[in-house]
């Protein structure tokens, strides 16, 4: 209960948090961010990892002139598809066997959840995924257990991290210091999860209607 409740507060108030850590750290804040967002996308065992709060948090620290936007977009877009990268070997090698192991950090409904969304969309879930929390962190898994083309999902990969990094990174360095924004940052970065699970909910919901009707 206390991580869960140490995660929450570190999300919320991920501004502050990165300012210490700016200063704390430095230049060294880019492989901080680097190694967060390729461990949220990267390994199944971290999707609870902040991902669009962290992007429109940095991009507003960024607007202050802590951070350096172009680099900062840079970073981030690397970490997040060498950890695209790397999760969708580690689905196509070893994902058959995580789907019959019953881990403790690994739900399996969320494999199955991520497998039915990924079936729906195909390439595209690359894409789409990347805006839903927990989803992003398994769909490239899920496309190494389908064994998808692996120049197909590097394509798909890149457009993905490119569409999700650059977006949210700007939005944040162009209205993260309004002052409205600011006096209501952990309001915001709350409104950014809630409407970033919504599709998630959406997909859960319809699916226990769906089976229900079919039963």
């Amino acid at each position: 209960m206390d991580l869960i409740n140490n995660l929450m507060e570190f999300i919320l108030h991920i501004d502050s948090h990165l300012v210490e850590l700016v200063s704390k750290y430095g230049i060294y804040i880019y492989i901080i961010l680097f190694i967060i967002l390729f461990a949220e996308t990267g390994l199944v065992i971290a999707p609870f990892l902040p991902g669009d709060s962290l992007l429109f948090a940095a991009g507003a620290l960024a607007a202050t002139g802590n951070m350096n936007i172009a680099l900062l977009m840079l970073v981030c877009f690397v970490g997040a598809v060498l950890g695209n990268q790397v999760n969708y070997y580690i689905g196509r090698y070893f994902g058959p066997k995580i789907f019959d192991m019953n881990l403790r950090f690994i739900k399996k409904e969320y494999l199955i959840k991520t497998q039915d969304f990924y079936n729906k969309h195909g390439g595209k879930a690359l894409i789409i995924g990347r805006f839903l929390p927990f989803i992003r962190t398994f769909v490239p898994f899920i496309a190494g257990v389908g064994n998808m083309n692996s120049s197909k999902f590097t394509l798909y990969n890149i457009v993905g991290g490119f569409t999700w990094v650059f977006p949210i990174c700007i939005v944040g360095y162009l209205f993260g210091n309004i002052p409205f924004v600011k006096e209501n940052f952990s309001m915001i970065i709350l409104i950014i999860l809630i409407i970033s699970l919504i599709p998630l909910f959406a997909g859960i919901i319809g699916g226990i209607i769906k089976s229900r009707s079919n039963s």
